[in-house]
């Protein structure tokens, strides 16, 4: 009989395929945590001690804690840091069966197996129905092994379900977030232009000695906080285009160096280190400063009493045992940049949840909860991996892994320019449904001398240009998406009649909405909102000093687009 119910009862299956692929998983299981730590619930010592000697001799590698009674058993749970149970079913004033069901209430994670010389076939249906992972009988310790590693693989594989659940919700949190960013991007977008556009014109009107200064520069410190808040959440919620150049970290944190000093109070010491030879990176170099600055400012938040702050940079290797350890990170060449700070530092509870979206542990209105979420994003955008390590009172180390390309530095940008803005006394066309920003850009442009017309959508901007009788349009500067007609589909027509006309498109959407309306490409000049007076004006001075073939540079598909909608654009021209 006892035979006959380790057969039918066990749910074991195939024996000869269950003991493969347990057995290759229980290598993996090995690498990742060894030994196993098991509770041992038995009132016999012999009992006990074949029982362990069973496992080591199967090559599982573990260590016991054995208890023989009620009281001893919960202790030893409440200890925690147990990976499995084994238990005899019957004992004096105790049984399995009570024992896994005080599991099943309180570490239903915890997998228990019965082990039992006097388990009948009813018992062992109750005690599988009361929580029980499986059951051994001790003449055929045989099965014990067998039955532990797929009792953990059990484990594994709802702690891979548990993940995958995880991931799934944070993909659906992200999508809301993604769908908020789009939402509300355009509309903020706009009105940070027109807030930053009318302060920049109303202090170079007062001039720098004028006491109303102040307040101007506050409001413009305010918009720019803004604008920064509404890049991070569309970079975090990925709707903002990572433009990828081949970088040297060391010079990526030189350049940076003067303006993360100006984040920290003057009692934080800060240092920076370069590795040598840490060889180049491909990253958005804009993003890296966001991730910098981000890091800076929390150690910044973590040292109010002051500290130290260091940056640095090395070259490092990645190997497979690294790679195993940590999700998604591919053995290899990594130039490496770490952010340290002798702060407070976190508990394990708050270091798990750093990375999560809108958490944070600063006071209400000190922070957002998207600084690291955004850091992440922008790391793995770039195929890297960022890694951190604190202890409570001593303070934290970020570290970012970059993957190392052998390939030719990017030409460094261009400076920015400063001084009076270029003047003109071209012709343009301003296109933009924003009566606000319209009325910004128009002011913009006519106070350098420019002659401005100006439409609101693309369809108006038809008319106006038809009608124009004065010199010719030398640009358009134009909203990307408008009702009635789009920049695109404007700027298509009207390059059947002005075909050296040029255009500068504008846009506060989010990239993947302003790619659909294909003007993203290469050859086509773009300018994000907000945009500033001077970013404006310095642009449209670039476009109008730089020869260029119009319809080359914009790469437009006009055979396509006039056989399709050559006949639906004159209908809306006739009066």
């Amino acid at each position: 009989m006892p035979e006959a119910l380790d057969m039918n009862l066990s749910p074991s299956g195939d024996k000869k395929s269950e003991l493969k692929t347990a057995g290759e998983f229980f290598m993996e299981r090995n690498r990742l945590k060894s030994p196993l730590h098991i509770l041992h619930l038995e009132d016999d010592p012999t009992d006990a001690a074949l029982i362990h000697s069973t496992l080591e001799a199967e090559g599982i590698a573990c260590t016991t804690t054995c208890v023989q009674n009620r009281n001893g058993f919960l202790a030893a749970l409440e200890q925690g840091n147990i990976d499995l149970i084994l238990s005899d079913f019957s004992m004096p004033g105790f049984d399995g069966f009570s024992a896994s069901e005080i599991v099943r209430a309180k570490w239903p994670a915890i997998p228990l197996i019965l082990v039992s010389g006097t388990l009948g076939e009813e018992r062992a249906i109750d005690s599988l129905k009361s929580g029980a992972t499986d059951y051994v009988l001790k003449e055929r310790l045989g099965r014990l092994g067998p039955a532990v590693r797929r009792a953990m693989q059990e484990v594994e594989e709802r702690a891979e379900r548990r993940r995958l659940e995880a991931q799934f919700i944070e993909a659906q949190k992200m999508e809301v977030i993604g769908q908020l960013a789009g939402g509300v991007a355009h509309d903020f977008n706009n009105v940070l232009a027109v807030i930053m556009g009318y302060s920049d014109l109303i202090s170079a009107e007062l001039g720098p000695d004028s006491p109303l200064t102040k307040f101007t520069d506050e409001i413009r410190h305010a918009s720019d906080r803004a604008a920064g808040l509404t890049r991070q959440l569309l970079i975090f919620s990925r709707k903002q285009t990572v433009q990828p150049v081949v970088l040297d970290l060391n010079d990526t944190v030189n350049d940076l160096h003067k303006m993360l000093r100006r984040l920290i109070d003057e009692n934080i010491e800060m240092t920076i280190v370069p590795g040598t030879q840490t060889g180049y990176v491909k990253a958005d170099s804009g993003y890296v400063g966001q991730v910098l600055m981000n890091l800076v400012v929390n150690a910044r938040d973590a040292m109010p009493n002051g500290g130290k702050l260091t940056i640095a940079t090395s070259k490092v290797t990645l190997d497979e045992n690294y790679a195993r350890a940590h999700a998604g990170v591919i053995p290899g060449d990594y130039a490496l940049l770490s952010v340290s700070d002798t702060g407070t530092g976190m508990t394990k509870e708050v270091k798990a949840r750093i990375f999560e979206a809108f958490f944070t542990t600063k006071p209400l209105g000190k922070g957002t909860g998207l600084g690291l979420a955004t850091c992440q994003t922008i790391v793995q955008q770039s195929g890297g991996h960022i890694g951190v390590c604190s202890e409570v009172g001593k303070g934290t180390a970020f570290k970012i892994y970059f993957p190392r390309v052998e390939q030719a530095l990017a030409v460094a940008a261009r400076p920015i320019q400063t001084g009076p803005l270029p003047r003109g006394t071209e012709t343009l066309l301003v296109v933009e449904d924003e009566p606000s920003v319209r009325h910004l850009a128009c002011s913009v442009l006519a106070g350098q001398g420019y002659e401005v017309l100006s439409a609101s959508n693309g369809q108006d901007a038809l008319h106006v240009a038809r009608e124009h009788k004065g010199a010719p349009i030398r640009l358009v500067v134009t909203d990307v998406i408008m009702p009635l007609m789009g920049g695109k589909v404007m700027a298509e027509w009207l390059k059947t009649t002005y075909p050296d006309l040029t255009f500068l498109f504008t846009s506060g959407y989010t990239d993947d909405a302003i790619a659909r309306h294909g003007v993203l490409d290469s050859g086509v000049e773009f300018l994000f909102k907000p945009y500033t007076p001077a970013t404006l004006g310095r642009k449209v001075r670039e476009m109008l000093d730089t020869p260029r073939n119009g319809a080359a540079r914009m790469n437009l598909n006009n055979g396509a687009w006039q056989a399709n909608n050559l006949s639906t654009i004159e209908s809306t021209l006739k009066p």
